[in-house]
């Protein structure tokens, strides 16, 4: 995300405004695709967060991420992209600006995240996080052969 809207974003989370943003970057792909899906976050409490929920956070001294919660411990909240198989964390509440309540998909009407299909879509992707690196060798051999 560009860290010159960082500030402004954090301080409209902060004061209660939903936000929508459109991520950039592969990290989230296929949930998010950079250029057309947009993400609609709120701040909440991180009392309320749990695993398979989108975050957006502040890495220390940097740039604002959005990334799926895959595990939440004692030592803080533990991240992964859906692109991604690396783990980052453990995050502190603290660094912890939103959650994503919503996206949309190519400017349509906004999609809840409580929806049941993508719930358990977006759930079997996160169990699946240490088959990613095979999936990825098989979808590259794939497009080799096509």
């Amino acid at each position: 995300m560009n860290t010159s809207y960082a500030v402004d974003i954090e301080q409209l989370l902060e004061d209660g405004h939903v936000i929508r943003i459109k991520p950039e970057g592969y990290s989230m792909y296929p949930f998010f695709v950079p250029g057309r899906d947009a993400a609609i976050i709120e701040k909440v409490s991180t009392d309320t967060l749990k695993k398979g929920d989108v975050a957006l956070y502040r890495r220390d001294g940097s740039i604002l991420v959005l990334h799926r919660i895959c595990r939440i411990t004692q030592k803080g909240f533990y991240m992964v992209g859906d692109n991604q198989s690396v783990i980052e964390g453990p995050l502190r509440p603290d660094q912890i600006r939103g959650k994503m309540v919503a996206f949309e998909r190519k400017g349509r009407r906004p999609v809840s995240v409580g929806q049941m299909r993508y719930r358990i879509l977006s759930g079997i992707w996160l169990r699946l996080l240490p088959m990613r690196p095979i999936f990825w060798k098989i979808s590259a051999f794939i497009k080799k052969k096509v």
